[in-house]
């Protein structure tokens, strides 16, 4: 019998959350029990607006990427994008090669086909050269490949690394790396996907075009106070603050202020807002003869919003969102950077006619790589999959995608994060499991939408080859795989055979580490090399566990909970000897495999509808953010019967308040009459989602697990 675990909460802080962010008190008890309590990660649970992601010139090395690129145009060179095989080194290429052609750049693209390793290759840099090729950019891999890069190095062919993957001791000498895992990136969110890094480029050159780029301003505000005046200065660059003046001002320090005061100032571009109360202000402080060549924003602003330009900064202060996440007092300073932003922002879109839309193609992109990837749903990521859903669900599906969900019946019904996982992702990275990346990749890229929708059907098909080679692969593999784990001192799962198909290696390795509930590791050979890949449970951090046989490694990399290696088959006994002496040291956590852990207990008068919007208060789920478990006690079994060909599954019904449920047990339809019947009582342990019936969203409860009510 599976244990059920609630966290008790104190109510104090369920309160102070229901205060300060306006939540219902359900939402806020779930949000102390999953430890979503301070105002940084509140804000991507409450907000979706693409204005709260990260500035993509937060990275060191953006500019010189922009640059490097631009100088490509400027000279006509060849560029080539080299990725990785699976959706989200299919999604990177494809958001870069959109936009490095829509620039005007000699482009082309590669992708690992059939057999090929995971990461640049020597034979990849070697066909470019010998095209006269002068710029490779990687994108989903390059961060290990220090002798591919060196190489390409030694041809005179620049390499730009953007990689999401964790990096190596040595890291390649390229001409720029973008990895926001390096430890001086710069950036201020490690985990995001390959095909977020791509998107951060491609609207870091969007807002090249722009009079704004590499432009040094200064932002001023001047305030009266008492006894004195308080000067206030953000320095931007790309609008990212560089730094921060704040000084008061009175008749005892006025010498040393005005020194440094001006010098600050000195050859910057002034902005102000209201620039008739700051000369006013500044004359009174200075006197007529000093001179400040200000520029005013908000008569510019006006031209967007004229009710908002007509405000004061003491008014947009108070009704900033963001301070209201934050653990300080909104400032007018801040004020005025905010709105700034979104001046740039606004003036950016409006010079380029296909911003937006854009912008919507590569998003909805981005939310596959996060979800496909495993990226955890919290931070940037949330904006990137909520805003991508957004426009599927809004009917503004990009081409590729579009083709594709029709092909799968996706197109008429609302789809959650769940669906874009188990259902979009799949098919796509089937694709690229079976040696066939390039046909994903075309799936988005041809102009024509009947080869698209033919391309669509091919990797549906070949998803479904792949479901057959990896049961096929489970029927064969499942009893190695169970014996292995006493060979590996009850720490790891070991699966090696060359009858498995080396694209449904990965899948296979996740269903015996949830079998098994242990790390597992599935080998399959390829000419001359045994290739891998692992997924980790409790605990196991996959790279760095991996990193302690390197030397044994043509290649190897990945995430804390999925990773891959390849290695020369002569050392297959070798590797198997460590790896047992290893495993004698792993530390795994507790096994919650027999656990479930209550977001909330449901009375049944509060069993309604509203659920659901409680439910989308923590969409998108996934890595981090598990679907919300209720539980309810004490209700009436109603209407059950067993369905499905096989009757296989369970179907009934309870009474919520003025409302009836339909409940869904999947695999349970044995237990009709065996173990429960019309009239039982039950605990129910379970998920809300809304079911599409005669295009009209129903809502149900998908039981996870269930027991007889005690005193009943």
């Amino acid at each position: 019998m599976a244990d059920w675990k609630k966290t008790i909460v104190s109510k104090t802080d369920v309160d102070n959350l229901v205060k300060k962010y306006n939540l219902d008190p359900l939402s806020a008890s779930i949000c102390v029990r999953r430890g979503i309590t301070n105002g940084n990660d509140m804000l991507f649970y409450k907000e979706d607006d693409l204005r709260f992601q990260h500035n993509p010139f937060l990275f060191n090395g953006m500019e010189d990427v922009v640059d490097r690129l631009l100088a490509a145009k400027d000279e006509n060179e060849k560029v080539l994008i080299f990725g990785d095989r699976d959706v989200d080194g299919v999604t990177s290429t494809t958001v870069l090669y959109e936009e490095f052609k829509a620039l005007g750049l000699d482009v082309s693209f590669r992708l690992p086909q059939g057999d090929d390793a995971y990461g640049l290759s020597m034979e990849a840099v070697d066909d470019f050269a010998k095209q006269f090729g002068s710029l490779i950019v990687t994108v989903d891999c390059g961060i290990s490949n220090v002798n591919e890069i060196k190489h390409a190095n030694e041809l005179g062919i620049d390499v730009i690394v953007l990689d999401h993957h964790n990096p190596p001791e040595i890291v390649p000498e390229a001409e720029v790396i973008l990895d926001a895992k390096m430890e001086n990136s710069g950036y201020p969110f490690k985990d995001i996907s390959g095909c977020a890094v791509a998107y951060k480029v491609v609207s870091a050159l969007r807002f090249s075009h722009s009079e704004w780029y590499k432009l040094d301003v200064t932002l001023l505000n001047v305030e009266e106070i008492e006894n004195g005046f308080s000067l206030n200065c953000i320095k931007l660059r790309n609008l990212v603050p560089l730094s921060v003046y704040n000084e008061r001002i009175t008749e005892s320090n006025f010498s040393a202020v005005k020194n440094k005061f001006f010098e600050y100032l000195k050859g910057q571009l002034i902005l102000v807002w209201d620039k008739k109360r700051n000369q006013n202000l500044l004359k009174e402080i200075f006197g007529s003869a000093q001179e400040f060549n200000l520029v005013d924003i908000q008569e510019e602003f006006s031209k967007i919003n004229s009710s908002i330009a007509s405000l004061s900064l003491s008014q947009l202060k108070s009704k900033s969102t963001l301070a209201k996440y934050g653990n300080h007092s909104p400032t007018e300073i801040g004020a005025f950077f905010n709105i700034f932003v979104t001046y740039v922002q606004y003036t950016v879109k409006k010079l380029i006619p296909d911003y937006v839309e854009k912008e919507n193609n590569d998003l909805q992109l981005v939310a596959l790589a996060a979800l496909a990837d495993i990226m955890p749903m919290k931070n940037e990521n949330r904006i990137f999959v909520k805003y991508g859903i957004k426009m599927i669900n809004e009917h503004k599906i990009r081409s590729g995608l579009f083709e594709l969900m029709s092909v799968l019946h996706l197109t008429e019904k609302k789809v959650s994060s769940i669906d874009l996982s188990w259902v979009i992702v799949s098919n796509l990275n089937a694709a690229g499991r079976m040696g066939q990346s390039e046909l994903a990749a075309n799936l988005f890229l041809n102009n024509n939408p009947v080869e698209r929708s033919n391309i669509a059907n091919k990797i549906v098909e070949l998803n479904t080859l792949r479901k057959t080679l990896t049961s096929d692969a489970q029927g064969y593999s499942s009893l190695q795989g169970e014996t292995s784990i006493n060979q590996y001192n009850g720490n790891l799962c070991v699966v090696i055979d060359p009858r498995i198909h080396r694209g449904v290696s990965g899948i296979l390795a996740g269903k015996l580490a949830s079998t098994f509930d242990v790390p597992a590791m599935v080998m399959t050979y390829v000419d001359d090399l045994c290739i891998g890949s692992m997924r980790s449970c409790r605990g196991l951090d996959l790279p760095q566990f991996l990193s302690q046989m390197s030397d044994l490694f043509v290649s190897y990399g990945g995430h804390k909970a999925a990773a891959g290696f390849s290695f020369k088959k002569n050392q297959l006994d070798e590797f198997q000897n460590r790896l047992k002496e290893l495993s004698k040291n792993i530390v795994l956590t507790e096994s919650e495999k027999n656990t479930y852990t209550v977001d909330a207990e449901v009375p049944q008068k509060f069993l309604t509808p509203n659920l659901l919007k409680i439910n989308d208060l923590f969409e998108p789920f996934g890595e981090e953010n598990a679907q919300l478990l209720f539980m309810s006690k004490n209700l009436e079994v109603k209407e059950i019967q067993a369905l499905g060909k096989e009757m296989q599954h369970l179907k009934f019904s309870v009474e919520g308040n003025a409302c009836k449920w339909p409940c869904l047990y999947w695999n349970k339809g044995s237990s009709f009459r065996t173990e429960y019947n019309n009239g039982d009582r039950v605990d129910i342990l379970y998920r809300v989602e809304k079911n599409l019936f005669n295009k009209m969203e129903i809502p149900q409860i998908v039981i996870v697990d269930m027991k007889k009510s005690e005193n009943w």
